[in-house]
């Protein structure tokens, strides 16, 4: 397995996990719109952000997630790492693989300084919950989110 930055070749196969948590879709499929584009190449050309890929070895994306690095004044103006979008294709789960590339990516953020990783989870994402928990990330905050 590699953990790589993702690429604009990667994005179908990346798409396809994000919209399609619980089958697998072949990335074949997926059309890249304008709006998939646009964020893609927002995040690509973001050096405080990276979607990564969790690669087979042979180009097939088995997982993937965007780490977001956020400057702040908080914990003495230390760096901390946000993990959004993890995913692990749904054939594959139950293999190690979403701990690796959880593992890898808190490599990544510590590699960079940061002082914490923190994330969040859908409240009925249960599984996910234990999981993470698994993992050592502990429930220390309640998230509150605004749509706009």
């Amino acid at each position: 397995m590699i953990l790589r930055t993702a690429t604009r070749q990667d994005l179908p196969a990346v798409i396809a996990l994000l919209t399609d948590e619980d089958g697998v879709t072949d990335p074949a499929t997926v059309q890249v719109d304008e709006a998939y584009a646009r964020a893609f190449a927002a995040v690509d050309t973001d050096a405080r952000n990276e979607l990564l890929v969790l690669d087979e070895g042979d180009g097939t994306v088995l997982g993937c997630l965007q780490l977001t690095y956020i400057p702040g004044l908080g914990r003495h103006g230390e760096e901390r790492a946000l993990i959004e979008a993890v995913r692990v294709r749904a054939d594959r789960r139950g293999a190690g693989l979403g701990r690796e590339l959880l593992t890898l990516a808190v490599g990544r953020a510590r590699g960079r300084g940061c002082a914490l990783v923190q994330l969040t989870s859908d409240k009925r994402r249960t599984d996910a919950h234990r999981f993470y928990a698994s993992l050592g990330f502990a429930r220390s905050h309640d998230g509150f989110k605004l749509p706009l």
